[in-house]
């Protein structure tokens, strides 16, 4: 009887002495696991110290990188188009030179593709337009324009007192000098002749070309497209470079006037990849540039084209594009 007491007492003691063996291996098990931590994090530390500085600040703010890489333009709408188009040297854009005056002077003119209004401005002044309308898709770029006309007003009504006027817009003997925009950077020089208030004559408002229903009702005598051609055909296909073709037919007066700055294929080869769209688009396009002149004539219903491009000097590289004028 007393022997069994002293078995039960040597099985309980052993019982705890396991209980307590796993105890201390948990516990040990733990701080391993913990100290194991500890080195992990020290070695990660370690590894951002020596990490560039650029891309530690890279890391902490990953939205600042993201933000600037989304800058993008997919519709052509650069926020400083003519600072690099147009020479440092030069005051006017070359296209002006090509342009007839007989296509603007008095008449209702739509430049489509504003962007940021100093070549729609410039038309105006040097023309005499009786009204022109510049449009864009991008409503920044439309701000940009207003801002440019509120400038070149504001110019023109703190010319210096004394000097000789005229009293129209495109007025004035062929040796006056003619109140002008720097192109490259939308500064206005004040010549010797003040100008009407461009106000009443040109506008710029906010619509996508390809599918606003605004202008429907509009009738217009010369319609310009300057570089826009290719922005049209790779977010719309081919698809809507015929909308934006016959949009324009419809929008014309009877012998009124379409002037097309087309860009080149090589220029879609380079900029398709803006977008996933202009990236879908460029590799299902049928109809090139090449093409465009005779979808216009023999497709669309223009009568005549004319190529203005022998007469175009002084324009920047990769800028000295086909201008064509055709007649309804």
């Amino acid at each position: 009887m007393g022997q069994d007491k002293d078995d039960l007492k040597k099985k309980k003691r052993k019982k705890r002495s396991r209980s307590n063996e796993k105890s201390v291996e948990l516990v040990v098990a733990n701080e391993a696991k913990q100290l194991q931590q500890q080195e992990q994090e020290k070695v990660i530390a370690n590894e951002d110290n020596q990490k560039p500085k650029q891309q530690q600040q890279a890391n902490q703010n990953p939205n600042k990188k993201k933000k600037k890489n989304q800058e993008s333009f997919p519709f052509g709408n650069y926020k400083n188009y003519y600072g690099y188009r147009i020479s440092n040297d030069m005051d006017e854009d070359p296209r002006l030179k090509v342009l007839k005056k007989e296509w603007f002077q008095g008449k209702d003119c739509l430049d489509i593709g504003c962007n940021s209004g100093v070549m729609t401005i410039h038309i105006a002044n040097k023309f005499g337009c009786r009204s022109i309308l510049g449009v864009d898709i991008d409503s920044s770029r439309v701000g940009d324009a207003q801002w440019h006309l509120r400038n070149f007003v504001r110019k023109q009504n703190h010319a210096k007192p004394g000097e000789k006027k005229s009293s129209s817009v495109g007025g004035g003997a062929a040796g006056s000098q003619e109140q002008s925009i720097s192109l490259s950077n939308g500064e206005i020089k004040t010549g010797n002749r003040e100008t009407k208030d461009l106000f009443q004559i040109v506008s710029f408002q906010k619509e996508n070309f390809v599918h606003t229903r605004n202008l429907d009702e509009n009738r217009y005598d010369t319609i310009l497209c300057l570089s826009v051609t290719k922005w049209i055909h790779l977010n719309w296909g081919d698809d809507g470079l015929i909308t934006l073709f016959s949009k324009i037919w419809r929008l014309l007066n009877p012998g009124g006037i379409f002037v097309m700055e087309p860009q080149p294929w090589k220029s879609y080869e380079k900029n398709r990849r803006v977008s996933e769209t202009t990236a879908m688009h460029h590799r299902t396009i049928v109809l090139r540039p090449e093409h465009f002149q005779e979808i216009l004539l023999d497709k669309i219903g223009f009568r005549t084209v004319e190529d203005l491009t022998s007469s175009l000097s002084g324009v920047s590289k990769g800028f000295d594009r086909q201008i064509l004028a055709f007649q309804k």
